[in-house]
């Protein structure tokens, strides 16, 4: 794994593409998925026996149990990190629309996002954020290529590039920075 080109905090930037690269093995239409991040350092002092399973990244994503796909910002209002814990990340999907396709809209979430889900235009994508202690933020997201199938009998829309910046995400960023406090 190559560490990604982009402007946030190497480290972070590292973890949040191994988080990626986990989710894209298990394929799609998965839940989402919390991930503490610890000092691989601290890691392997107090755990020795799984010192040369660590690699050589300077934080370590470490699978939490798996979230709810309704709800996620109240899951993650109950979420309160010990010390040891550095950062975290999120990895969820995410249907994407066109501009001007959310003011059609519902004001009602539920309905909102059902009809997200069957609009002619959507894309589908995987959204991974990533926060640290420090402040540090950091996200990536994927869009589903073409011959993945999305979960709708349909293919997606052809290969797109992988975005990063802690801009696609500011909301989300600010519900994981909480859960350090």
């Amino acid at each position: 794994m190559s560490t990604p080109d982009w402007s946030e905090d190497p480290d972070l930037a590292a973890a949040v593409a191994e988080v990626e690269d986990f989710a894209a093995a298990a394929g799609w239409d998965a839940a989402p998925q919390l991930f503490a991040l610890v000092r691989t350092d601290e890691l392997a002092s107090a755990e020795p026996s799984l010192a040369a399973g660590l690699g050589g990244s300077a934080l370590t994503p470490i699978a939490q149990d798996a979230l709810p796909d309704r709800d996620l910002e109240r899951a993650l209002g109950q979420i309160a990190w010990p010390p040891a814990v550095t950062g975290c990340v999120l990895v969820q999907e995410i249907v994407v629309l066109p501009p001007g396709a959310q003011d059609a809209l519902s004001d009602e979430p539920a309905t909102a996002a059902t009809q997200a889900a069957r609009h002619p235009q959507r894309t589908e994508a995987r959204l991974v954020a990533g926060v640290l202690r420090d402040g540090s933020r950091a996200c990536l997201l994927r869009i589903r290529e073409d011959g993945q199938e999305n979960g709708h009998g349909e293919q997606g829309q052809g290969p797109l590039p992988v975005l990063r910046g802690a801009h696609l995400a500011p909301n989300l960023l600010d519900s994981l920075a909480l859960t350090l406090e």
